[in-house]
């Protein structure tokens, strides 16, 4: 008995310190993004870093909850949870608030919770029961099908809320099933889907698809001559040339106004002047206020609340989306360089301490973890220095919001809490 409880309460003490670093870390980032020239205490709750305070004192409520509370809860309550949070999902389409053209939010009298951010919590838990589920078979289509469903639903219900960037977040989960063993050939695939879209985009549907018409002439020429293939081989063109023309389509027709432009601005799609130069003032000013802020930190930045252009508010959405831009002009390279290898660090060890477990939905959920933080803070690195297209993701543990934190804190505690008993009998 007294060998169970030791294990029961060993907690990995270097994800603790680092979730500790990036949150104490991003709030005094928060704070600089917010006060401009006004310096106000930073205990003052009516301003929005005390709040985001509040929200840190919450959080850590929350961790003593979810240490509290005993293990097996997390499998044996995983698929109420995720039906609840689809129903949260679908009460916005009613009691919704809109907030910058996206339904995404219940206002509660003062104070907003954004229920797409623990639908992540929920969804990850949801998928690592039912791949964990003896009746599962992972490398089965129809399992297969029904894991990807898990996952899409959710998805589906952020995207009708026109909330894109939260949508495509659920993507991440995807690393879960290729860990448990489906097979390799869908990277492939999604990776061929990718090329083709952003190819279709560049250059245009004709032109992808003479080219695809050409690769696999000559590769059915030169290299798999086999005339029991031959209709296959024209399915394959056949289906590449419809997916080329829907997504010139859905481009054209689908998308809203702003994202087209963003992602015409991204592969540079437009060619006229006067319309690439109105929207770097309209579309991508954040982006080109953010790379300002970025250059003008240089090695060793310009000090705590000391960046001009932090400052002076030149960024919107610093406190949020573009939180590292004022990490970047404040703390510059060095600073810059010791956050992305805290977020490195914090996903290579959940992935190390998954790997270790033998139980089935520990190790499906602590996959789930990694891939949904990785996909985040790459997304946001990357959308703040202009290398993808502004999506609007925020900076896991460091941009403004109590949603986003308080998900967070559950996704990697609750792993932490399982983690912790991992040498324990089930």
């Amino acid at each position: 008995m007294t060998q169970k409880k030791r294990y029961n309460f060993k907690l990995d003490w270097f994800i603790l310190s680092i979730y500790f670093c990036l949150v104490i870390f991003g709030y005094f980032n928060v704070f600089s993004a917010l006060s401009g020239t006004e310096i106000s205490s930073y205990l003052d709750i009516s301003k929005p870093h005390g709040k985001q305070l509040i929200f840190i004192v919450v959080s850590a409520f929350l961790i003593v909850i979810i240490f509290a509370l005993d293990t097996k809860i997390y499998e044996r309550y995983a698929s109420i949870i995720y039906v609840l949070s689809l129903i949260s999902l679908i009460g916005l389409f009613v009691f919704g608030k809109r907030i910058n053209g996206a339904l995404s939010w219940y206002d509660l009298g003062g104070m907003t919770i954004q229920p797409g951010e623990f639908a992540k919590f929920a969804t990850t838990l949801a998928l690592a029961k039912y791949i964990s589920d003896l009746q599962t078979d992972i490398k089965a289509y129809k399992h297969q099908f029904r894991s990807s469903l898990i996952v899409i639903i959710p998805s589906l219900l952020i995207l009708m809320q026109n909330d894109a960037g939260t949508s495509i977040i659920f993507a991440a989960l995807i690393f879960v099933l290729f860990r448990e063993g489906i097979p390799q050939k869908y990277i492939y695939i999604g990776f061929s889907i990718l090329l083709i879209i952003i190819g279709t985009l560049k250059f245009s549907a004709l032109y992808l698809c003479l080219f695809c018409f050409l690769l696999l002439l000559i590769y059915k020429l030169f290299y798999y001559r086999k005339k029991k293939k031959f209709l296959s081989t024209i399915l394959l063109y056949i289906s590449l040339s419809l997916l080329s023309f829907s997504t010139e389509w859905s481009f054209e027709n689908i998308l809203r106004p702003h994202h087209q432009n963003r992602i015409s601005l991204w592969l540079k799609i437009e060619k006229d002047p006067t319309k690439i130069e109105a929207m770097k003032q309209d579309i991508s000013y954040n982006l080109n206020e953010s790379i300002k802020a970025i250059r003008a930190g240089g090695l060793v930045g310009k000090g705590f609340n000391q960046g001009t252009r932090t400052r002076g508010k030149f960024v919107p959405e610093q406190h949020t989306d573009y939180i590292f831009s004022t990490v970047a002009e404040e703390w510059g390279f060095l600073g810059s360089s010791l956050v992305i290898i805290l977020f490195v660090a914090l996903i290579a060890r959940i992935i190390t301490l998954a790997d270790q477990h033998t139980s089935q939905f520990s190790r499906a959920y602590g996959y789930g973890v990694a891939s949904v933080i990785f996909l985040h803070f790459l997304i946001n690195i990357g959308m703040v220095m202009g290398l993808i297209p502004t999506i609007g993701i925020p900076l896991p543990l460091f941009s403004y919001g109590g949603s986003g934190l308080i998900s967070f804190t559950i996704l990697i505690f609750v792993f932490l809490k399982l983690d912790a008993n991992r040498l324990s009998a089930w």
